[in-house]
């Protein structure tokens, strides 16, 4: 049975490790890792999925900023699962749990850089992401976002960029541990 918890500074270690065997070293050059560097993910949001205390999957929330405006948002990113553990639902399951537990947080965007027909499956879109861009090179077709509240991505445009004030992640409301029991 697959348990989802928040990430703990222990876990860092073993997701490290998956995040190499899945994407390698290559990874850092890319434009979303750049996004990440220098800045704490959200642990509140940032969660693992763990048999018999063994790494499965994670999943990591970053603090943004879209434009001039200096709109709030979130990076979601990197989403991970072993590959051996492939296509028992894990990802997905990641994804709506963390979702859930960032719109109850009072977040109200989400932006990742990834494939649209396996996000699409939890509601992000190209489409939603139309108006963004990303401060390095990427596929604009890869850049999708997802509205956590009805109406949040309109007037919203620009360049994507790291959180100014990384400050608004601890403003998170509550442990999340109570919804992850509930949705277990």
């Amino acid at each position: 049975m697959i348990d989802y918890r928040c990430e703990r500074p222990e876990d860092k270690g073993a997701i490290e490790f998956l995040l190499d065997m899945a994407f390698g070293p290559g990874r850092f050059a890319k434009t979303a890792y750049r996004l990440r560097e220098g800045v704490d993910c959200i642990p509140e949001l940032s969660l693992v999925a763990m048999e018999e205390g063994i790494l499965r999957g994670s999943i990591r929330f970053w603090p943004i900023q879209i434009g001039e405006a200096q709109t709030p948002a979130l990076l979601l990113g990197p989403l991970v699962v072993d590959p051996v553990h492939r296509g028992r639902g894990i990802a997905v399951k990641l994804m709506q749990l963390s979702l859930e537990m960032a719109a109850a947080h009072g977040h109200h965007i989400v932006v990742l850089v990834g494939d649209e027909p396996y996000y699409a499956r939890v509601g992000f879109s190209s489409v939603m992401a139309k108006g963004l861009s990303l401060p390095g090179p990427v596929d604009l077709k890869r850049l999708l976002a997802k509205e956590l509240t009805p109406g949040a991505l309109a007037g919203v445009s620009g360049l994507v960029r790291k959180a100014l004030d990384a400050g608004y992640a601890q403003s998170l409301l509550a442990d999340a541990g109570p919804l992850l029991k509930a949705q277990a």
